[in-house]
């Protein structure tokens, strides 16, 4: 099993910024990508940006330019650098690790951003 554990999170002003951390650990081998994931109420989760396994990055169209997703192989995390924040970032992010065929999911952390 792999946990995730994130950091970050909270309320910030439309304009401001705010960065996210995962932490993952437990039974890690291959890691085929990880990155976030976030569900606004009564929206559907969505992807937000992950790194793959080749150092490729993705983003959701209305994220890019302003989040960056970035790793740290060697302790095992995923950062959300969120720059620019607008009231329609507000949602729960999740973490989210890909190995193999096996998806990962942390707890979730809350990211409000007041107009």
């Amino acid at each position: 099993q792999v946990q995730l554990v994130e950091s970050g999170g909270g309320l910030v002003e439309a304009g401001g910024s705010m960065r996210l951390a995962c932490l993952a650990s437990g039974n890690i081998h291959v890691i085929n990508a990880m990155g976030w994931y976030r569900q606004a109420p009564g929206k559907q989760r969505e992807p937000v940006a992950s790194m793959l396994m080749n150092g490729k990055t993705i983003y959701t169209d209305s994220v890019k330019g302003r989040f960056t997703v970035s790793r740290d192989h060697d302790k095992n995390m995923v950062y959300l650098q969120m720059d620019s924040l607008k009231p329609e970032d507000t949602a729960v992010y999740y973490c989210n690790l890909l190995q193999g065929t096996d998806n990962y999911w942390g707890q979730g952390t809350q990211v409000t951003v007041s107009a």
